[in-house]
């Protein structure tokens, strides 16, 4: 195992950082419910709960996606929804308050990593889920659930903070006792069809951005607004003895490093030297969509490297050098 000073949690929210700022300039995109025919009805003056997923991944994180599901839910005045974390990737649930913009993450803020909020909305104020995340023991403090009853009639919109405008949900509170459109198992089948959607969205992302990659040019994954590919697409690179491999990231929103050898306490830093690498410690410092990083190899070998922000995902890769 790797000796580091900062923990993935860390990292995942800087990198973070980084893309929420970017996708600010994104317009929001929300995907559409469809329709639906209408068969759940219930004029009772119940309370029930409601269930939306956090995020999505494929089986091996390879392909990570950026959305509520379902997206958008219709529940009646007393009702709760529970949100879960789907995913590895970190994510919020959080309300605005009433006049608040929509900023940059900011990963140092603890009124972002932590639940903010009571257990009831009132419709006005800021409610946060804290970070969200299905790790297992995650180093940082992070929730797989969160809950919340909605006691106000009216539309209310919610975001991820980490993501933002990429990552949008809509809640539509009705009066007590109005005739639910939609069931629960209506709405997980819809979610499933969505992540099936944004999963062959990744897969065909991977296979368009391979088709670019060449033995000195690999890239830092992909992303589009919809769907991540947290790999290095074309991770195993061979060239001779001065020759240099260039990475880059064409992504629209997540940043990503190269760092070889153990890592240093700010990875975020640019350190060593990429015009004469011979092993050893190096790293590109943050590379953000539009970036490129550059090594040139002087010494023959194999030299393994890793993207700091993503690797628990699984975003390795490996340089081999035969001689001149």
């Amino acid at each position: 195992m790797r000796t580091t000073h900062l923990t993935h949690r860390i990292r995942f929210m800087v990198a973070a950082a980084c893309a929420a700022a970017l996708s600010l300039f994104m317009l929001p995109a929300v995907s559409a419910q469809g329709t639906m025919t209408q068969t759940a009805t219930s004029t009772q003056r119940d309370t029930r709960t409601w269930h939306v997923r956090v995020g999505e991944e494929t089986a091996h994180q390879a392909i990570q996606g950026m959305a509520f599901l379902p997206g958008t839910i219709w529940i009646n005045a007393g009702d709760r929804i529970t949100w879960t974390a789907n995913s590895g990737e970190i994510h919020t649930v959080t309300f605005l308050a009433t006049g608040q913009s929509l900023k940059p993450f900011d990963p140092f803020d603890p009124n972002q990593l932590r639940p903010r909020g009571g257990s009831h909305y009132d419709g006005r104020s800021y409610y946060n889920s804290g970070i969200m995340s299905s790790d297992e023991a995650p180093v940082l403090p992070a929730w797989r659930s969160y809950t919340l009853t909605f006691d106000k009639t009216g539309t209310f919109t919610y975001w991820c903070l980490v993501h933002g405008v990429m990552m949008k949900g809509v809640v539509h509170v009705r009066p007590e006792g109005t005739s639910y459109p939609f069931s629960q198992g209506q709405y997980d089948r819809r979610s499933a069809l969505h992540a099936q959607r944004i999963f062959a969205d990744g897969w065909r992302l991977w296979v368009s951005t391979a088709l670019r990659a060449t033995s000195r040019t690999s890239f830092f994954g992909a992303d589009d607004g919809v769907a991540m590919v947290m790999r290095f697409i074309r991770p195993t690179s061979r060239v001779r003895v001065g020759q240099t491999v260039t990475w880059r990231n064409v992504g629209m929103a997540a940043p990503h490093t190269v760092t070889f050898g153990p890592e240093r306490a700010n990875i975020f830093v640019p350190y060593g030297d990429p015009t004469h690498f011979s092993g050893g410690q190096l790293n590109s410092g943050i590379v953000t969509p539009g970036g490129s990083f550059t090594v040139r190899f002087t010494k023959a070998g194999t030299y393994p490297y890793i993207c700091a922000l993503h690797d628990n995902l699984g975003m390795v890769g490996t340089v081999i050098v035969s001689g001149a």
